[in-house]
This record gives C-alpha cells, structure tokens and sequence, in this order.
C-alpha cells in the first residue's frame, strides 16, 4: 500500500511541476493592422543570437517591407516599428524559452498589437519558428 501512495504521490508531483507552452496575442481596439506596409524592427541591445534578423526575414516572408537596425529610430519613416524581449534558457543546449513581440505605430510609438510564446524545454522550437507562431498571432495569419 505504501509503494502505491509513493508513485501516486511521486506522479502527482510531476505532472504539476510540468508547464505547458503558450501562445498569445493581443490587438489595441483601434489598431488595424491591415494598414501596416513597411516596417523597422530594433535590435535588442546583446542579441547575441541575432533574433532581430530572424523577425525581419519572417515580416519580409510575410509581405511587409521591413528592415532592421540598432537604432532606435528608423533610418526613414515607416508604418511599424517592432521592438522584442527575448529570453534563453540552458538544458544541454540553449534555447529560446520566451519570446515577446510589440508593434507599435510608426509614429506615435503606441503599442498595436503584442505577442508572446512561451515554450519550456521539452516543447521547444527554434526561434525562426517561434519567431513565425508569435508573428502569425498577431497578424492573425
């Protein structure tokens, strides 16, 4: 009897200590994002793993006119400017465990539309296809 509670209680454990991947994403009521031609996505200040090119050649993919810098105002003006967080995490490899994304208005800098996927360790994928679930969410693609 005491070897069934130890694995129940064992099994118990493990499915709660588990998490679950997630994917959302969020509209500003009056955005209209249909709108949206041309835009300039700002490098994060140490991306070490060079996300900003992986979000720009999927909106280039995706039919917008976007370019990418380090600078946070576009070399000319633009309908979208998309900044990102991006977090990493180690277990045996490196990988990308969270990923935000926001457009903001071109001039303005307000908020759009956001985006996040989160994606532990034994659901991960890589950033080129996190890249593209998060940007598909709020495109709604």
């Amino acid at each position: 009897m005491r070897t069934i509670v130890k694995v129940l209680g064992l099994a118990f454990l493990a499915l709660s200590l588990t998490a679950c991947a997630s994917l959302q994403a969020t509209k500003a009521p009056s955005a209209d994002l249909s709108t949206i031609k041309t835009v300039y996505v700002q490098k994060v200040e140490g991306d070490g793993y060079n996300v900003y090119q992986v979000i720009t050649a999927r909106l280039n993919a995706m039919g917008f006119k976007a370019t990418s810098g380090a600078s946070a105002d576009p070399p000319e003006p633009v309908d979208a400017i998309v900044t990102y967080v991006d977090r990493w995490m180690w277990d045996l490899t490196m990988y990308m465990i969270r990923l935000n994304i926001q457009v903001r208005d071109g001039k303005t800098r307000s908020i759009l539309a956001s985006g996040e996927s989160y994606r532990p360790s034994l659901e991960r994928r890589s950033a080129e296809e996190m890249v593209a679930e998060t940007l598909d969410a709020i495109f709604k693609r």
